[in-house]
This record gives C-alpha cells, structure tokens and sequence, in this order.
C-alpha cells in the first residue's frame, strides 16, 4: 500500500502499533548493517534505501533521476514486505539467502521482488543483518570504483584516434585550398586572309 508520506518519521507514525513495531525492528537492523555511503529515504512510497547520485551519478535504470535502489521495507494491506533489490540481481546471493532463512527452520514467504511476513516473529532478522552486510560491501566497491585498466585503455585509444583525423583534415584544408577550375578559351577561328594565301 503506497504512502504518500515524504519522510520516514511520517510514514511510521501512519502505521498501526503492531506494523510500526515490526517495521522499527527491521528497519534498526538493516540500518545497523549499512554502509555511510547508502540514503535513507521515503522511495516509491517505502522506506527506502538507496545509492544516492552523488556516489553513483547514472541512478535507476528505469528511471534515472530517481536514485539506485538498494532495499525497501512497506507495509502493505494484508502483510508486510522487505524488497532486498540488491539479493535479487545476484542470483548466488539469493540461494544463500534462502538457503540460510530455511535453515532457521521459519517459513520464508518470497515473492517475485519481495520477502512477506505478517509479525515479526517471522523474520530470522541475524539472517537479513548478514545479507545486508554482505550486499553494501559489494555496492559500496562496485558504484564508485574507477574503470578498469583495459577500460582506461580503450577511452584513451579512441580519444587519439579521433584528435589526429580531426586536426589532419584542418592542416590539408589550410595547406591545399580547393583549386577553381578555369574556363578554357574558345578556339580562335583562321582568318579569311591567311586562308586564302594558303
């Protein structure tokens, strides 16, 4: 159920007592396990957390003026929901997330982008600490590291490459201006008077 609230404050102070307090809990441990680099926001009309542009400037690819999602925590009509964008584009991740969650021997409810929990008693909440943990060191590496070598190398490339074709056509254009054709004179016709001394 998307809230219309513009800050974190506000979107728990909408919620029922039961859902606020199940939502604090998680919240508290996947705060305890971010890195300083990723925001906390209202996103999408969730408690969000996210890449901000100014650490990873291309945003969502879906929409890049919003910024890249890591995870959201709602709560929706019938359950709540913990969206863990950042398990779900890494597929070896995602197994050992499921993996670890069942051997705690709760029920894990998983959507397509989502994870569902009615209390917080469902919720093994040291196994989504260690996968948030897991998942901000790689952001944290992957968003703000320089280009590889051979990416560097490449770039350089192409910027010599295009600079000398651009300054040769300017110096063949200085050094051999475009010649204008001449118009060829008619041929002259013989004489009348030299014809006839022929």
């Amino acid at each position: 159920m998307k809230s219309s609230a513009t800050t974190v404050d506000a979107y728990l102070a909408s919620l029922p007592a039961d859902r606020r307090e199940a939502i604090e809990a998680v919240r508290a441990v996947v705060r305890k396990n971010l890195d300083r680099k990723i925001a906390e926001g209202v996103q999408y009309g969730m408690v969000g957390w996210f890449v901000p542009h100014s650490v990873y400037p291309a945003g969502y690819h879906c929409d890049p003026k919003q910024p890249l999602p890591f995870a959201s925590l709602a709560s929706q009509k019938s359950h709540m929901a913990l969206y863990l964008f950042c398990i779900y584009g890494d597929a070896e991740e995602k197994a050992r997330f499921v993996e670890e969650w069942k051997a705690t021997g709760k029920k894990l409810d998983m959507g397509a982008s989502c994870v569902r929990f009615k209390k917080l008693e469902d919720v093994p909440l040291d196994v989504v600490g260690r996968a948030i943990e897991r998942m901000t060191r790689w952001a944290s590496s992957h968003t703000t590291r320089p280009l590889a070598p051979r990416a560097r190398a490449r770039s350089a490339n192409r910027q010599r490459r295009r600079r000398p074709r651009r300054r040769s056509l300017r110096r063949r254009r200085r050094r051999a201006p475009r010649r204008r054709r001449r118009r060829r004179a008619p041929p002259r016709r013989p004489q009348e008077g030299r014809a006839r001394r022929g």
